[in-house]
């Protein structure tokens, strides 16, 4: 349970692990803060399950919030904070990064390799922010979006930036994990899984470059492909071009 400034927020079903990341990370991405400087005080108690966290606004827990949540198929949490008409959570994306098929099915072997307890029991979610290099966060949890709330809230609490990074999540890519990328100035979504129709129709309306279906040497690009640099498909030694590489656009 996720205590704000006093009052109860939400009940999470989770993993026991990374719990004051992952209530920041779910307050973070929720557009409740901006930044780990709002924060003035963060507590765990682990016997109850109970993370207080204190702000310098003295946030209060708005009944209209609460009165438009909406259900939704997430696992780990059945319920978002937001309708899906809320403007501030469709912000564009605006980043200069780019990508190449090369460094995202690298990244993805190497996310797929990072998680002993999936290998041991099948039944977690993992999530990772990258760069185009390396892995500079990983996280896992029994619910997809909770995955991703520990990598975000990990982030804010290590001063590490969110912005023109890779947000890589073994789950199907639906429309909160997109809302959740968009809050946090993510460009760049993938997964082994595939998109759901409004997460495909939100990633065009946000400028995320949403990339899905990464198996083996294969991917498709269901929006954003102007971030993804083909270039060295289109060289004389590719000249059969991305379709022979297993890339698709949408």
């Amino acid at each position: 349970t996720i205590m704000l400034n006093g009052e109860q927020l939400v009940t999470v079903l989770c993993s026991p692990g990374d719990l004051k990341a992952l209530a920041v990370g779910f307050l973070f991405s929720e557009g409740m803060i901006r930044g780990r400087e709002e924060i003035t005080g963060l507590t765990l108690d682990d016997e109850r399950g109970i993370i207080r966290i204190r702000t310098a606004k003295d946030k209060t827990v708005d009944g209209k919030l609460f009165m438009k949540r909406v259900l939704t198929t997430g696992c780990g949490r059945g319920m978002a904070f937001y309708s899906y008409a809320d403007l501030d959570r469709r912000r564009k994306v605006v980043s200069a990064l780019r990508v190449t098929p090369a460094e995202i099915l690298a990244l993805s072997r190497r996310f797929q390799g990072a998680s002993d307890l999936y290998r041991t029991t099948r039944g977690v979610h993992s999530a990772a922010l990258c760069d185009n290099r390396e892995m500079l966060v990983f996280a896992e949890d029994i619910g997809r979006h909770n995955a991703v709330d520990k990598v975000l809230g990990r982030c804010l609490l290590e001063g590490i930036t969110v912005s023109d990074r890779i947000l890589i999540t073994t789950g199907r890519i639906s429309s909160e994990i997109l809302f959740k990328a968009a809050a946090s100035g993510i460009p760049v979504i993938v997964s082994k899984s595939a998109p759901t129709d409004m997460g495909v129709e939100l990633a065009l309306e946000l400028s995320i470059t949403l990339i899905g279906f990464v198996r083996g040497g294969g991917m498709n690009v269901y929006a954003g492909e102007e971030r993804v640099d083909l270039s060295e498909y289109r060289s004389g030694e590719a000249a059969a071009g991305p379709a022979a590489a297993g890339i698709e656009g949408n």
